[in-house]
């Protein structure tokens, strides 16, 4: 770490309003990514929605989705004279299984079939 490099303090609430990962992270160097990857780490055991990777994970600042190539600095991330940490929400979003969405394409277009042009069902 750079001599002097301006560091931001954080922590990540998670859904059930606990906080992790509370420390110092630098600005300039620290990665959406790499919070994320912390994050999985330390999680608590023993809750019932449990990250498996990265891509599971949201991280929310002021209203935004973060990005995970982007630095802390290209975030925005506001830092400065704000006493205490910065609190980030955390959400837990397991990618959709691409075998789900199928199934609800083929139904659709199932369905879609049922119904002529004016929106008549046959039986």
């Amino acid at each position: 770490m750079a001599e002097g490099e301006e560091r931001i303090e954080l922590k990540f609430r998670i859904y059930d309003g606990t906080d992790i990962a509370h420390d110092t992270y630098p600005v300039s160097t620290t990665t959406v990514g790499t919070l994320k990857q912390k994050l999985i780490a330390e999680w608590p055991q023993g809750k019932t929605v449990i990250p498996k990777s990265v891509n599971d994970v949201k991280l929310i600042h002021a209203g935004k989705v973060l990005e995970n190539t982007k630095t802390l600095a290209d975030s925005r991330i506001t830092f400065g004279d704000i006493p205490g940490a910065i609190t980030m929400h955390v959400v837990v979003q397991p990618p959709i299984a691409k075998k789900k969405t199928e199934k609800k394409k083929k139904k659709k277009k199932e369905n879609m079939q049922k119904t002529n042009s004016c929106s008549c069902t046959i039986l």
